[in-house]
């Protein structure tokens, strides 16, 4: 028994807290269970297990080697899927997690074409403005717009992200146009909950970073509904430039304020730490930097 398999045996008995299951999932006997954890205890020197004839619990020192152990196992997987990849053109499954306007109305163009040039990859698109938990939940990378925060994730920056304040003519001939910040405390602002700083816009006025609280009839946690409703004389708008770019260039928006916009936004590609970026991720996160770059 060689040590990587005497680790995979001890974690698969000690989840399942069964060595009849945990054989099972290793596809080997129970008594050939039994026999490597015994033969990894003895090299140890240390009981991993107590063992009696109803039930199976960890030690104190199995605690804390399955903790490591699991750890090893990934890397080792890992590494050697990385090896395997560096042979051949890059294949397998992205579970890939991004929020849900900018992935329908940006990211779907870039998984098309990122696809077609690498026919051997597939990938599962979760869209939601939910931020999940890449480990637990299992997704390889997230897709976030926003401003970087400190994480225990790797984060790459694939491009800023222009924010937009707007409103349609016909509600400016309606209420107005807004030529300070300070003006929005007399407007409708459709709030897109999304939005990290809630309802507190931020701007530069004479150099100092300033928030003013929107509040309007409408809010919603979808930048798409918050343009709709600006598009029907509602409001004012904050949104991606993604979002509202094409309605701003048919003179459907009108920009506002922009000459007072403190936004610092990025799109950005997330990881985990301590996950080694496989080969097919890597390829998709280089994909997309070239094409936000270009956009």
């Amino acid at each position: 028994m060689d040590t990587i398999t005497g680790m995979r045996t001890f974690c698969a008995v000690a989840n399942e807290a069964s060595f009849v299951k945990a054989a099972k999932q290793l596809d080997i006997s129970p008594a050939l269970t039994s026999k490597y954890v015994g033969q990894l205890e003895e090299r140890l020197g240390v009981q991993l297990l107590n063992r009696t004839t109803r039930s199976l619990s960890l030690t104190e020192n199995g605690r804390g080697y399955l903790k490591r152990a699991e750890r090893l196992i990934l890397e080792f997987d890992e590494l050697e899927t990385t090896v395997q990849e560096c042979q051949n053109s890059p294949r397998g499954e992205i579970v890939v997690t991004a929020p849900k306007t900018f992935g329908e109305t940006e990211l779907t163009l870039a998984v098309g074409e990122f696809l077609k040039q690498y026919p051997e990859i597939s990938l599962d698109l979760r869209l939601t403005d939910r931020f999940v938990d890449l480990v637990d939940e299992g997704f390889d990378l997230a897709i976030r717009v926003g401003s970087l925060k400190d994480s225990s994730l790797i984060a790459r920056k694939l491009s800023p992200v222009k924010i937009y304040l707007c409103a349609s003519p016909r509600y400016l001939e309606q209420h107005g146009t807004p030529k300070h910040p300070s003006d929005l405390e007399h407007h409708s602002c459709l709030d897109d909950t999304n939005f990290e700083g809630g309802k507190w816009w931020p701007f530069m006025v004479d150099g100092e970073r300033i928030t003013v609280k929107a509040s309007g009839q409408f809010r919603a946690n979808s930048a798409n509904a918050t343009r709709a409703m600006a598009l029907n004389d509602l409001g004012i708008v904050m949104c991606p430039d993604h979002v509202v770019a094409d309605d701003i260039a048919k003179g459907e928006l009108v920009l506002l304020l922009q000459e007072y916009n403190a936004f610092d936004l990025g799109l950005y590609a997330l990881y985990p730490h301590n996950r080694h970026l496989a080969v097919k991720v890597r390829v998709f996160v280089d994909f997309l930097a070239t094409w936000f770059a270009q956009k």
